[in-house]
């Protein structure tokens, strides 16, 4: 059995054991006519953030911000409304990826190994978290990744290599490295990015970033997922529609689009972004 092959089997049965405990949760207490479906634009902001997801930009940030905005969600609830409610999408955007990508099966697989326990360990602290707490975290978050799309907008990431996989010091840097991305991840700072930054630093070709940065965040949202449930620390409804909206967006993202002014974008997004992290530590403030 290749490691490809293990990974789409470990990702299936990830993914059945996710959507068992939601599905029990959310029907749970409660009758299938009283259940409350999502609004159109809970569903619309995750179309439209699974898609630029899907391009490299993220969700996180973006997600945040249309949800402070709109005022969708309480703050305290954010970090697992975005864990529970993208998982799905990103399923589907890691079994792609992992397929039309080359990269190096043990790297591949270590990184993902190393960035579920970091969520793990990660979502038991932040769903324990009181509001006030939570919503500085986001803040700081957001301000960070204000900065990694200003730095990708400005040319400052490191070019990378051509290696497909690590070994050695570099290997364990890079596992390492994805430990803490997966740990933070679950206060809201995006894995994507940072990632990219990682794997290009120690020489690999950014494009094997993508394989690795989606198989992480396919394997780690469940278990960070399954501990926001547990604790009652997300919104049934915005994170529904999250997955209903998000999940065609992959497709069409990942199939059709051939070409965006993703720099133009990311200008849009650093403004957006920059103004929820304001938002966030002035409600902080005031709690």
């Amino acid at each position: 059995m290749s490691l490809k092959f293990a990974l789409f089997v470990a990702l299936g049965l990830f993914g059945t054991g996710f959507v068992f405990i939601w599905v029990k949760d959310h029907f749970k207490g409660r009758e299938f006519s009283r259940l409350k479906m999502p609004t159109l634009t809970e569903a619309a902001i995750g179309f439209v953030t699974d898609f630029f997801d899907t391009l490299g930009i993220g969700s996180y940030a973006t997600t945040t911000a249309l949800f402070k905005i709109a005022r969708i969600v309480p703050d305290e609830n954010i970090p697992g409304t975005l864990n529970v409610g993208h998982t799905i999408p990103t399923f589907l955007e890691a079994l792609i990826f992992i397929a039309i990508v080359s990269v190096q099966g043990m790297t591949l697989v270590l990184m993902i190994a190393a960035s579920v326990i970091g969520a793990w360990l990660g979502s038991g602290i932040v769903a324990s978290l009181p509001r006030r707490k939570i919503q500085i975290g986001m803040g700081i978050a957001l301000f960070f990744a204000a900065g990694i799309f200003l730095a990708s907008n400005l040319g400052l990431f490191p070019a990378g290599g051509t290696s497909e996989g690590l070994g050695g010091t570099r290997l364990f840097l890079a596992v390492f490295g994805n430990f803490i991305l997966g740990a933070l991840m679950t206060l809201g700072i995006g894995l994507y990015a940072p990632c990219m930054i990682l794997v290009s630093l120690l020489g690999m070709n950014p494009k094997a970033a993508f394989p690795i940065m989606m198989g992480s965040c396919a394997f780690l949202m469940p278990v960070a997922a399954a501990r926001f449930i547990k604790e009652g620390k997300y919104a049934p409804s915005p994170a529904l529609g999250l997955t209903l909206g998000g999940t065609p967006a992959v497709l069409i993202a990942a199939y059709l689009v051939k070409s965006l002014p993703l720099n133009t974008l990311r200008w849009l997004v650093i403004a957006v972004v920059l103004y929820t992290a304001l938002a966030m530590l002035r409600s902080a403030q005031r709690d």
